[in-house]
C-alpha cells in the first residue's frame, strides 16, 4: 500500500506532518528501508552526545531514540489490535510519563540499535502479514479513528521526523 491511498479519515490531523514528510512512499518498502539506514544514523552519533539536550526542559539524544522506540511499540499494538477487528477503544499513552520512566541515560548506543532492528523487525513482520483489507480497518486510540495502515505509516514518519530533529538541533555541530 501507497501513503497516498490514505484517506483524511485514517488518521488524527495531528499526524499529517509525520505523513507529509515521507511523500508518497509503500508502506512496507520504506519500513525494511528504514531498518537499513536508520541504525547507521544512531551510530553516527558520538556516544558522549547521548545525553546531550539542546536546551533546558528539552529531552536528550538518548531519550529522544528511546521515544522513537516506545511510540513504534504502541503503535505495533493498536495495529495488531484494528487488523483482528478489536472495536475497544484504546487510551493514548503520555510520551512525557514514558520518557521520563524510560532510563534512557543508561542505554548504551549499541543497546538502542540493537532495540531498533528487534522492533522494526517485529513491525515489518506484524505489516507484511496484513492484507489490504486487515490494512484498511480502522480502530479508536486516543479518541480518534485510526486505520492499520496508517498506523504503519506514522511508524515511519515519526521516526523520519524525530531524526531531523535531531540532526537540526542536536547535532548541528
Amino acid at each position: 500500500m501507497k501513503s497516498s491511498e490514505l484517506q483524511k479519515e485514517d488518521f488524527n490531523p495531528y499526524y499529517a506532518p509525520y505523513l507529509a514528510a515521507l511523500g508518497d512512499v509503500k508502506l512496507v518498502e520504506t519500513l525494511k528501508k528504514q531498518l537499513e539506514n536508520f541504525p547507521s544514523f544512531i551510530s553516527s552519533i558520538p556516544e558522549y552526545k547521548l545525553n546531550y539536550s539542546y536546551g533546558e526542559g528539552k529531552w536528550t539524544i538518548a531519550q529522544v531514540l528511546v521515544h522513537i522506540l516506545d511510540t513504534e511499540r504502541v503503535f505495533q499494538y493498536r495495529a495488531l489490535r484494528f487488523a483482528r477487528s478489536d472495536k475497544t477503544p484504546l487510551p493514548g499513552f503520555d510520551q512525557d510519563m514514558f520518557v521520563s520512566d524510560s532510563n534512557a541515560e543508561n542505554w548504551s548506543r549499541e543497546e538502542v540499535i540493537d532495540n531498533y532492528r528487534i522492533i522494526r523487525k517485529s513491525t515489518i513482520a506484524l505489516f507484511e502479514k496484513f492484507s489490504e483489507k486487515d490494512l484498511k480497518k480502522v480502530g479508536v486510540a486516543s479518541d480518534s479513528p485510526m486505520s492499520v495502515a496508517a498506523l504503519g505509516f506514522i511508524c515511519c514518519g515519526h521516526q523520519k521526523h524525530h531524526r531531523n530533529i535531531l540532526r537540526e538541533r542536536y547535532l548541528k555541530d
